[in-house]
């Protein structure tokens, strides 16, 4: 069968928006940065997780992500820290700090005080756009949701949240990292704060995730 020319022409437009489509999913989903060098200001901004509770001084995972890339890592973590109160932290830090990057890790509290995920959401999305104005880049961290099941079972899953934060906001996502740590208890301290050991999974976690973004080598 031979097709008409504006057939031809419908074929060709289609083919080339499905080719278009399919390029733009994937740089959505792992989308490539400029690295962060040797020297340069990282802030880890979150909540216990970040802060290091669960483990001794030193052996939280922004410390050890300094060690694996060389970046001057800044613990900016509060123990019991939501994403409610962050959004008001964040300039602050912002400016005193004039990070490259920003790795957001929070949102676990505001779960655990039953805050409602559409609310969180938006509470992260204005770190998130925050970092952006302040000319950071930002690293977006899977956070568990609150699930009994997942508790019972032993089998935390991330929160679909931040993934849809991730591609509305056009942001990279370390998934799944935080989640599989709570899941395995010789790595964590208590249900909702890794161990040394832990730690350690976390930063090589987010270390891989962040060289395969570009962003660290």
């Amino acid at each position: 069968m031979r097709l008409s020319r504006s057939d031809t022409m419908q074929r060709r437009q289609f083919l080339a928006g499905s080719l278009g489509a399919i390029l733009l999913s994937g740089c959505r989903k792992t989308p490539k940065l400029a690295g962060i060098r040797s020297g340069q200001t990282v802030l880890a901004f979150g909540d216990s997780v970040t802060f290091g509770t669960g483990a001794a001084s030193g052996e939280g995972w922004p410390t050890l992500l300094a060690q694996k890339t060389g970046w001057n890592v800044v613990n900016a973590g509060i123990s019991g820290d939501t994403a409610k109160n962050g959004k008001n932290r964040v300039s602050a830090l912002l400016d005193a700090h004039r990070p490259a990057l920003v790795i957001i890790e929070i949102g676990g509290n505001d779960f655990l005080r039953r805050q409602p995920s559409s609310v969180v959401k938006e509470d992260i999305r204005q770190i998130i756009q925050a970092v952006r104005r302040a000319g950071a880049v930002v690293a977006l961290v899977a956070v568990p949701e609150l699930s009994l099941l997942g508790i019972v079972a032993g089998k935390p899953s991330d929160s679909p949240i931040f993934e849809e934060l991730a591609d509305e906001e056009r942001v990279p996502l370390i998934a799944r990292v935080f989640s599989e740590t709570l899941g395995r208890p010789e790595l964590c301290a208590d249900r909702i704060h890794p161990n040394a050991r832990g730690y350690q999974h976390m930063a090589n976690g987010f270390h891989a995730r962040l060289k395969e973004i570009g962003l660290a080598v």
